[in-house]
């Protein structure tokens, strides 16, 4: 494991044209009220922006849960973000009582996957960040065992081990914190089957996002499958969701499911659950990096 970890910054584009515009997503979410998309939009015109998609949705249009989702497209963002935020935060916040952010598309988000020995979400991941099917830069692997050291070195990304054993973890998220503080914008634990504190989870300072089977409470603990073959289940799937305090029960990105049968062995269910698995954390790790999935208390909503 490397002694140091300069802060990694993103990836730099060569050539870039600074009058080809750049695209950008405004989340914004509160209380519903009239006239919010119409005012919005104006802010965003006053600046040169053109609008190329926008979604919404309101559980209840007197006074309900607002959630709204714009991409728009805007020439020279970095010479304006200051100005165009200045105006959306005094519209937004000040008038309209909302909370806002804003980002840029065009940069892909920094991302630090942790894993243990399971390797078919890591090198999903991996792979599809490699052909440029998911809009993230994998800065960091981290991992409890080295065995997936040699497979993620290939793809050119730093694997740190970290061993973490025994009831106290507290040096090992002391270690996980060193190498993720001001390096990444959000955390995937494609199956790191160790238990997160609540005091790393308020220390992290990013979203962590995980994947698990889909039979909890049903089959907690070692050997789901087997028993999930002893109880003659007919359905495996997976769930994606936020990390919370409340263990696996944060609130949920996507999920999905496959039939099985009475003729598929334990190992049958394990690998057809594996499949479920790396589909369901892709699309959540693709939309949470394209900001599509807005949390509200324990709940999101997600425009796709």
């Amino acid at each position: 494991m490397s002694a140091e970890l300069q802060t990694a910054p993103r990836p730099a584009f060569q050539n870039v044209d600074r009058r080809r515009p750049s695209r950008a997503c405004l989340i914004v979410h509160g209380t519903d009220k009239p006239g919010i998309v119409a005012e919005i939009t104006g802010v965003i015109r006053s600046h040169g922006g053109n609008i190329v998609s926008l979604d919404q949705y309101s559980d209840d249009p007197d006074g309900g849960d607002f959630f709204q989702r714009t991409v728009f497209e805007i020439v020279d963002l970095a010479a304006i973000r200051e100005a165009l935020e200045s105006d959306l935060q005094k519209l937004i916040s000040q008038q309209l009582g909302l909370v806002w952010r804003i980002s840029d598309l065009d940069a892909p988000k920094r991302v630090a996957i942790f894993v243990s020995k399971s390797d078919h979400c890591l090198l999903d991941l991996l792979w599809r960040q490699r052909r440029g099917e998911l809009p993230i830069h994998v800065a960091m692997v981290i991992s409890n065992h080295s065995d997936t050291a040699d497979d993620v070195r290939s793809f050119g990304i730093p694997f740190f081990h970290v061993p973490s054993a025994g009831p106290d973890k507290s040096a090992a998220e002391e270690e996980h914190l060193r190498l993720l503080r001001g390096n990444v914008d959000f955390v995937v634990l494609a199956r790191y089957m160790q238990i997160l504190s609540g005091s790393f989870i308020d220390a992290v300072g990013v979203p962590i996002i995980n994947i698990h089977h889909s039979f909890l409470p049903a089959f907690i603990g070692a050997g789901p499958y087997a028993r999930a073959k002893e109880r003659g289940v007919k359905l495996v799937g997976a769930t994606a969701h936020y990390v919370t305090t409340d263990l696996d029960e944060g609130p949920i990105i996507e999920q999905d499911v496959v039939r099985v049968s009475h003729s598929d062995t334990a190992a049958d269910l394990q690998r057809r659950g594996a499949d479920v698995e790396r589909a369901v954390l892709t699309r959540a790790v693709e939309w949470h990096a394209q900001d599509r999935v807005i949390r509200r208390a324990n709940h999101t909503v997600v425009f796709n």
